[in-house]
């Protein structure tokens, strides 16, 4: 897969005396999950939509692989996206929807089998879309976006009608793509299961850029704080220092981290084999640090919960 990458400069777009996005700068590697954050009418959809030339941008560029979206030779190739249903015929079966779409762009029908099975819908190939719940819909929506095998994948709220269930086999079919190379952009308001999903995140409020970079940095300059309990206080303290990591030790068998991330001190522990009882996490999420990057600007937590 070639390497990919979405840049965003100085981006803005004014509708009439409202300024939706406001000279926003960003950029996004392949090979990992990136979380696309922010209250409702931060400009996350404005943004995606003019990423995909679906509007003019006022100022500035929003671009896939160095060019704008519409000066791409093969877009199908290039991304893969989901930003709304795309209102499948309920009488046609899955199958022949994503038949119909490859043979208008190109690709090659063999694919559409192979999509098919990569979302899960297989045995439900032939019923007629009709009769889909919205978590199959969804996947359906994901198997069109895949079907040219894009180095880009940019999905709006994909967790929307998936069950926990399903909600878990995204986060690793997601997790298995950027592995794989690819770019994936997704934006939620699913602040615990982006947690868990992504890689880095870039925060939006009212417009502008609040925050960007790897999540676990963004949370340890936040400062969580790790709590530890090891039949080895002493060396896991002299390991977690020689990392870098700030550790002291409480009581006869307890050793706090301080300003670092469960990642951070599991790699430590895993690669120095010292044995640990018990690890909790305190301080910084990333629901409290959306919320100090976009104060003023947020839903309140039952609304996010419930979005």
């Amino acid at each position: 897969m070639p390497t990919a990458s979405v840049e965003v400069r100085h981006l803005t777009k004014r509708f009439g005396s409202v300024t939706a996005v406001d000279d926003l700068s960003f950029t996004v590697e392949a090979g990992r999950v990136t979380g696309f954050l922010g209250p409702n009418g931060a400009g996350k959809t404005t943004t995606l939509r003019m990423l995909l030339g679906l509007i003019t941008p006022t100022s500035g560029q929003a671009l896939v692989n160095g060019v704008s979206y519409p000066s791409l030779i093969e877009p199908v190739r290039a991304v893969g996206a989901v930003l709304e249903s795309s209102g499948f015929h309920p009488g046609r079966s899955a199958r022949s929807h994503l038949r119909i779409i490859a043979t208008a762009t190109g690709v090659e029908t063999s694919r559409v089998d192979e999509v098919l099975d990569l979302v899960g819908l297989t045995k439900d190939a032939q019923r007629r879309v009709g009769g889909y719940s919205m978590g199959m819909r969804q996947r359906l929506e994901l198997a069109r976006a895949l079907l040219g095998e894009p180095a880009v994948l940019v999905l709006d709220e994909p967790a929307n009608g998936l069950d926990p269930q399903g909600i878990a086999w995204l986060r690793s079919l997601l997790r298995y793509l950027a592995s794989a190379g690819m770019l994936v952009f997704i934006s939620s308001h699913l602040l615990a299961e982006a947690a868990q999903t992504v890689d880095e995140v870039v925060i939006l409020n009212h417009g502008r850029l609040a925050a960007q970079g790897r999540l676990s940095e963004l949370l340890a300059e936040a400062g969580a704080t790790i709590r530890l309990r090891s039949t080895e206080p002493e060396r896991l303290v002299a390991s977690l220092s020689a990392r870098g990591i700030g550790a002291r030790r409480e009581g006869a068998d307890q050793v706090v981290a301080e300003s670092t991330t469960p990642e951070r001190v599991g790699a430590v522990v895993a690669e120095d084999r010292i044995v640990i009882l018990e690890m909790t996490s305190s301080g910084e999420s990333l629901e409290d640090l959306f919320f100090s990057m976009t104060a003023g600007g947020a839903l309140p937590a039952r609304e996010l919960a419930q979005t």
